[in-house]
């Protein structure tokens, strides 16, 4: 080969790889498909157990503020003290041990739910500080992103992660879409972190609540002139809001409020998107 088209070729993939590394992360970590668990789908419906989840109900009460002017719930990781970390990874490790299998459906779906929230609350702290939680590579693989892939519990003597949690588990064993109210991925664009934990008790009033305060905030559905701006989280997991933009339109204005409501009831258009990664500190 000769010299000088060598080096016209070695320039040229040099450019190339500048520019692929310049291209901004790509959103769509969060969008992997609802494949079912057979191995979760295991409960009994008749049970009657309960499970504790007060360690984790005052956690939140003591390092969540849910009166940030902002709107979006602040969990304070640079000043949580050594004894909530302890009683955070005890509450992790007692329902890690719980036999869950054994409890009915919505014992599990706030036990899913709560585990999720814990989890990612000790692996910010973990990392603590960070700019955001997609700063935290600890999924297997070359190109992964953020904390999702890596297993971090055992339950039932079963290794799980963040994504199997919530793709496996959550959305294809309930089919609810007010889940991704009820999750939190440590992000203001994420929905709110909730204020006490899901139990059997209050988890209906919570995800109607969750959903309700999502899509009337900003973050969750806006108008800007004309554009309606939704969060990516409708792009991302269309598949569970309808499977299509009207259908996510329709579910919007099943918890717009206000304005909000009267805009979308006539609102025949389409919509964009945008998502903050930014970790929900204070």
């Amino acid at each position: 080969m000769p010299r000088r088209f060598a080096m016209r070729t070695l320039l040229a993939c040099a450019a190339l790889a500048m520019q692929t590394l310049a291209l901004p992360p790509a959103p769509l970590h969060a969008a992997p498909k609802a494949e079912p668990w057979p191995r979760w789908e295991q409960h009994a419906a008749g049970s009657r157990l309960h499970i504790d989840h007060g360690a984790w109900d005052e956690f939140l009460q003591r390092n969540l503020d849910s009166k940030h002017p902002s709107g979006i719930n602040r969990l304070d990781y640079a000043h949580v003290s050594q004894v909530d970390r302890l009683i955070l990874d005890g509450y992790l490790k007692q329902q890690a041990a719980l036999p869950i299998s054994s409890y009915n459906r919505n014992e599990q779906k706030a036990y899913w739910i709560n585990l999720y929230n814990a989890l990612t609350v000790q692996v910010v702290l973990q990392h603590w500080p960070v700019r955001s939680i997609r700063d935290i590579d600890i999924s297997p693989g070359i190109f992964a992103d953020g904390p999702w892939g890596a297993r971090l519990i055992a339950v039932e003597g079963v290794e799980l992660s963040l994504d199997e949690i919530e793709h496996r588990i959550l959305r294809p064993i309930w089919h609810d879409p007010r889940v991704h109210y009820a999750v939190n991925c440590a992000s203001l664009g994420c929905p709110n972190l909730a204020l006490r934990a899901y139990t059997v008790f209050n988890l209906e009033e919570q995800l109607e609540d969750a959903a309700r305060a999502y899509v009337n905030h900003p973050r969750g559905a806006r108008f800007d002139g004309n554009r309606l701006i939704v969060s990516s989280i409708y792009v991302w997991f269309q598949e569970d809001f309808g499977g299509s933009e009207a259908g996510v339109i329709q579910h919007l204005r099943r918890h717009a409020q206000g304005e909000l409501a009267a805009r979308l009831a006539d609102w025949r258009g389409g919509f964009d998107h945008a998502y903050d990664w930014a970790v929900n500190a204070p």
